[in-house]
């Protein structure tokens, strides 16, 4: 092998180095997670069922009793996927709702929310177009998701002030037209005239109708955990 030849491999492998070097940093800007789950409920709240004496005053069924709607500027909701890599959220501000809240009689209790999908943001365009598209959510064609709760258990008959209540809520979650019932895992709290409200679930990318993402370079498990950080105004 010459001198030219040499260099001229010297650089070609430079180069392929310099190019795959760039398409690493571009695949994980374009996978990776860029958006922090951010909780309403603050994490030095008491629990009720820690057996922990709560400070904060007694909250009667009057206070809480009635309707209340979700403050549109303080509301989210996240959805999260696991891949090979990491777990990316996505994040949707524009969450609309209602919730009567009835402690005496948990029967007469009613909630419903929408979220609109068009909204939905993981920080990198490129791939949040990717999800609205007609392989996943179909935003065009069903541009809102929906929950409607069929039952509302565990809740107290009073509350305390800054303390959190764990509690369960059943009901169907609609996405792409397709319903499916899930259970909510879900903390309330009561706190300066408002109630902060946490909840959890996790539905399949099965579910409605739609398969996880598989390539070359990322795999994807089918759960999707769903988080609801809402706060209610009365």
């Amino acid at each position: 092998m010459n001198k030219k030849t040499r260099n001229i491999l010297i650089i070609v492998a430079i180069v392929v180095v310099i190019v795959a070097i760039g398409g690493y940093q571009f695949m994980k800007s374009y996978m990776g997670n860029k958006v922090a789950i951010e909780q309403v409920i603050p994490a030095s709240t008491t629990s009720t069922e820690s057996g922990e004496a709560a400070s904060g005053a007694s909250v009667t069924g009057e206070q809480l009793n009635g309707d209340w709607k979700i403050n549109t500027d303080s509301s989210k909701v996240y959805f999260s996927v696991t891949t090979s890599q990491e777990t990316v959220n996505f994040v949707d501000n524009k969450v609309t709702g209602n919730w009567t809240v009835n402690v005496d009689d948990p029967t007469k209790m009613v909630a419903e929310g929408q979220i609109d999908m068009s909204a939905i943001d993981s920080g990198t365009a490129q791939r949040d177009e990717h999800v609205k598209e007609a392989d996943f959510f179909d935003v065009a064609k069903f541009p809102q998701a929906t929950f409607k709760a069929t039952s509302i258990e565990g809740l107290p008959t009073t509350w305390t002030e800054g303390a959190t209540n764990d509690f369960t809520m059943k009901g169907t979650l609609t996405v792409k037209g397709i319903d499916k019932d899930v259970t909510v895992a879900g903390k309330a709290v009561y706190q300066g005239g408002q109630i902060l409200l946490s909840g959890t679930t996790t539905v399949t990318f099965e579910d409605f109708g739609m398969k996880n993402p598989h390539s070359v370079v990322l795999s994807t498990q089918n759960d999707i955990g769903v988080q609801l950080e809402l706060t209610l105004d009365k």
